[in-house]
């Protein structure tokens, strides 16, 4: 079971992603556990204050170390092998291999959602990684926890229903998915690709796989360099540089 202890101050943002579709489900059927912990249940005074002005003076307030620690410490106390992840833009950037590697390695983790200005800066002697979901500022961690959470349960074997369901889609292998379609076959004029009604699985698995790959050329070419490709897979890669060459001449 994979199992997640999030610290945040507003616990009900998570109400709705978790009691819908995918994560319901692998709640109900025990492939995940989440528990949401509001840090300010671990203050020390009765106005239960979790922020404070920053020393240097600026703008905005900055969350205090000391709740946030405690509620990491109350939480390894029961599950001491839990990894603690803290969400910062100064993390590790959030692509498919760092889940990979985080769902081999760990089966519990703490997430800690920050806000406001940010958080007391002695908090990261506490954690075991910071993690960024990209170049852009949020309101909160919350957002990227869920989008923590959701991504690694979704790799957990038997969560999406089929074998292969993760495996097909696209960053895995380091290549984007290619084009999906289903009926009708004609939508306003634009027809399914003749290839997909085949019944030939051969011919539709190579199609697919060109796809994936001219895509992720002219997308995210930075994806191939680490892209497990074979003879025929750079072959047709050659074949369609050869035809953007054509193209500017």
């Amino acid at each position: 079971m994979l199992t997640f202890y999030v610290l945040t101050l507003f616990p009900k943002i998570f109400i709705s992603p978790l009691g819908e579709s995918i994560l319901n489900n692998a709640q109900k059927k025990g492939y995940l556990r989440v528990e949401i912990i509001n840090i300010r249940d671990f203050t020390r005074n009765k106005y239960k204050q979790v922020d404070d002005y920053p020393y240097g003076g600026g703008a905005g307030m900055v969350m205090k170390a000391d709740p946030i620690v405690s509620g990491i410490e109350w939480i390894k106390n029961r599950d001491s092998k839990a990894w603690t992840i803290l969400f910062t833009p100064q993390g590790d950037k959030l692509c498919q291999d760092t889940l990979e590697t985080l769902l081999d390695s760990h089966k519990s983790f703490i997430l800690i959602c920050g806000r406001y200005e940010g958080i007391d800066e002695r908090i990261k002697n506490f954690v075991n990684q910071e993690i960024s979901i990209g170049d852009y500022i949020l309101c909160g961690g919350e957002a990227a926890a869920i989008v923590l959470i959701e991504a690694l349960t979704r790799l957990v074997p038997g969560v999406l229903g089929g074998e292969n369901s993760a495996k097909n889609e696209s960053f895995f292998n380091s290549l984007l998915e290619y084009p999906q379609y289903t009926r009708p076959d004609k939508f306003r004029g634009i027809e399914v690709p003749r290839v997909l009604l085949s019944g030939n699985h051969s011919e539709i698995n190579w199609w697919r796989r060109k796809q994936s790959l001219k895509r992720t050329l002219e997308k995210r070419p930075d994806l191939l360099r680490k892209a497990n490709l074979n003879e025929d897979d750079i072959a047709f890669l050659e074949e369609i540089k050869l035809e953007f060459l054509k193209k500017e001449i």
